[in-house]
């Protein structure tokens, strides 16, 4: 039997196409009613305020995005042992998703609440900044794997690295 989507979860499905397709600040509640088929209190039942639907559409991105790292990284690793090369075979596997835009992967709403975060409280850019923190440990614990096997011949800066990383990722998705 097929579950029925929550009105919630339709919201911010409806949402998250929106935002991601002309911003958050374009994206109006009353678009989102009409679109979901929901009276105005219908919205506010769910979310107190645009505010909300922001921390909650950001959640459930940033949950996904995680599942979708572990994912690939972790398909990488089953793929190979060594850690530059599984490394590089999860950059290799990311970036087949990417390139698939919208298909594959349907943008980042991070980079698009960076770009207005005079819009947000400060618990929405607080999530949005531990994502960023999140990913880049994520990226560096990889690195330092690496640099461990392979000791690199200069000093290197791991957390800069791994930030490098994750803004090639992010530029990837911009720029698709």
């Amino acid at each position: 039997m097929e579950q029925k989507q929550s009105k919630r979860d339709l919201i911010l499905e409806l949402a998250e196409e929106a935002v991601l397709q002309k911003g958050f600040a374009a994206t109006s509640i009353e678009e989102l009613i009409a679109a979901a088929g929901i009276t105005k209190s219908g919205f506010f039942y769910h979310f107190k305020d645009k505010n909300a639907l922001a921390l909650a559409l950001l959640q459930r991105y940033v949950d996904r995005e995680e599942e979708l790292f572990d994912d690939l990284f972790g398909r990488a690793r089953e793929l190979h042992d060594d850690p530059l090369h599984a490394f590089l075979i999860g950059l290799k596997l990311l970036s087949e998703l990417v390139g698939d835009l919208p298909n594959g992967h349907p943008g980042c709403l991070v980079a698009t609440y960076c770009y207005n975060e005079r819009l947000f409280d400060r618990e929405v850019r607080s999530l949005y900044t531990n994502a960023l923190l999140t990913w880049r440990e994520r990226f560096r614990g990889y690195l330092a794997e690496i640099a461990d096997r392979y000791p690199p011949r200069e000093p290197v800066a791991l957390d800069a690295l791994a930030d490098m990383v994750n803004n090639t990722v992010e530029g990837g998705i911009i720029m698709s």
